[in-house]
């Protein structure tokens, strides 16, 4: 079969969208740092949707790791495939807004000229949590995260996406050239004020004087992004090739529902996003707790319970209806109390909406994909509301359920005694605890909550918290999760 390309796309099946304009005719408006799955269905998909319009946006995409990417869509010219699947079937366009990809390691050089250019006035980032080099507790910069330690030693060629843009930054000032917009697009807890902090940090240690440059100067947005993307699979390819009537190496499949909102502080400018279906405002943050404590802290507190309970996919734990409870218990009666959402939100329809969303056949969500980074994830998903519910003196039984989880997942073993493979940066110091805790639900909590870079130092003392917590493990190692989650939301409903 004949490979997707420039060269190609005229053959490709008339049902597919390609795309509408002259990419030969793009310019390079915007670096992404990052381009992952998550980023090719949603940002690249806006941008394209604007490059009809105006040609300035194109995106050069930065792989910070692996060249993987760049192995499969640069032979592409950067085209790829984008699969719409539902209950109703499956609709593919082809993106052309990513014009080229460049693996930082092999060519730092030449992307921090890129992004040092004039004409680059955005750096987004998808990242994940983990790739901002931050104390996910506190939101400050790790001073001594590895990445951030090579980079100060060697802040010229730095590898860490920090070191990265405070380098562009350092080459833009000393030109005199105004500084790019930094548009953070992860799950992050005030992704923008989050990101600008650790950058000021960052800088700060490489020059005084670019520390408080980066601090007055450099714009950074707060985002909210909604869409399920799930990791991309052997047969999804096969398919999509079939359809497409070209191979393409590595496609991405996602759900009908996107949703970006963005603090609009763009002092160089910006695409006009908002005509793709983007949501200008002057304060993300309510947004941002919604869809991090509702669709987030939901997923996560599935991802762990449905793996250990045997789900592979979401799909397949919301078809369980004890699941389906525990969800909808979570989001009514402790996330949404401690949401405060602008005139007009409609909460309630966002909750149904999710429901459907998660019990999506067609999108196959693996429970050990959402499970990665835990310990990165847990103090935006699901502490952030705790910490909420008890100044309020509320109930965290569900999100206290989900933390316990993790804890019990993150002992690398699962209920019938096999492997699990844990991703997490912290995965080796959180097995350590757990040997050393055994099998004691008890000892295991205790040293979990030690961690303070997960829990900070307040969880840790509130007796409501940690005993609630360890309730939960204790009944999941006796009773397996899906037995703990049939009869607590027996009790709870």
């Amino acid at each position: 079969m004949k490979r997707l390309s420039e060269a190609t796309l005229a053959d490709l099946s008339v049902a597919v969208r390609r795309p509408v304009y002259d990419r030969a005719q793009i310019a390079t408006g915007i670096v992404h740092l990052g381009v992952g799955a998550f980023h090719r269905a949603h940002q690249a998909v806006y941008t394209d949707d604007v490059l009809a319009r105006d040609p300035r946006w194109g995106i050069v995409a930065a792989s910070l790791r692996s060249p993987d990417t760049y192995d499969a869509l640069e032979p592409q010219n950067g085209l790829y495939t984008v699969s719409v699947r539902s209950k109703a079937g499956e609709s593919l366009r082809v993106i052309g807004s990513i014009s080229r990809i460049i693996v930082a390691p092999e060519a730092v050089d030449e992307l921090l000229g890129i992004m040092a250019h004039p004409a680059t006035r955005i750096v987004s980032l998808t990242v994940t949590e983990k790739g901002y080099c931050h104390d996910p507790a506190t939101g400050v910069l790790n001073e001594k995260h590895p990445d951030i330690v090579h980079d100060l030693g060697e802040p010229r060629r730095p590898r860490s996406a920090p070191g990265l843009i405070v380098e562009a930054l350092r080459r833009r000032h000393a030109v005199g050239t105004p500084p790019f917009t930094v548009l953070t697009c992860d799950n992050l807890p005030s992704n923008g004020r989050t990101v600008k902090r650790v950058l000021v940090r960052y800088a700060e240690l490489i020059d005084s004087d670019l520390g408080r440059w980066v601090e007055s100067e450099v714009a950074c947005p707060s985002t909210m992004v909604d869409r399920i993307v799930p990791a991309t699979t052997d047969e999804d390819r096969a398919r999509i090739g079939q359809i497409l009537g070209a191979r393409d190496a590595w496609p991405v499949v996602t759900e009908p529902f996107t949703q970006w909102v963005i603090e609009d502080d763009f002092p160089q400018g910006r695409p006009a996003w908002e005509v793709t279906g983007a949501e200008f405002v002057t304060d993300v943050e309510p947004f941002e707790h919604m869809k991090l404590r509702l669709l987030n802290g939901s997923h996560s507190t599935l991802a762990y319970l449905g793996y250990l309970a045997g789900y592979e996919t979401v799909a397949e734990a919301m078809a369980d209806p004890a699941y389906e409870r525990l969800v909808h218990g979570l989001m009514d009666e402790e996330v949404t109390p401690t949401l405060h959402m602008p005139p007009g939100s409609d909460i309630a329809s966002y909750k149904r909406a999710l429901i459907e969303r998660f019990k999506n056949p067609a999108l196959k969500h693996r429970t050990w994909q959402i499970a990665m980074d835990g310990s990165q994830k847990l103090p935006q998903r699901l502490l952030g509301t705790v910490r909420d519910c008890l100044r309020n003196n509320a109930s965290v039984h569900r999100l206290t359920l989900g933390v316990a989880a993790w804890m019990r997942y993150v002992t690398g073993i699962d209920e019938t005694g096999a492997q699990i493979d844990v991703r997490d940066p912290m995965a080796a110091r959180l097995r350590t605890l757990a040997d050393r805790a055994g099998s004691s639900a008890e000892r295991l909590a205790g040293e979990l909550f030690a961690v303070r870079e997960i829990f900070g130092d307040d969880l840790p003392k509130d007796l409501r918290f940690t005993d609630a917590v360890t309730v939960a493990l204790t009944h999941l190692y006796a009773k397996g999760a899906k037995r703990t989650v049939a009869e607590f939301t027996s009790t709870l409903s």
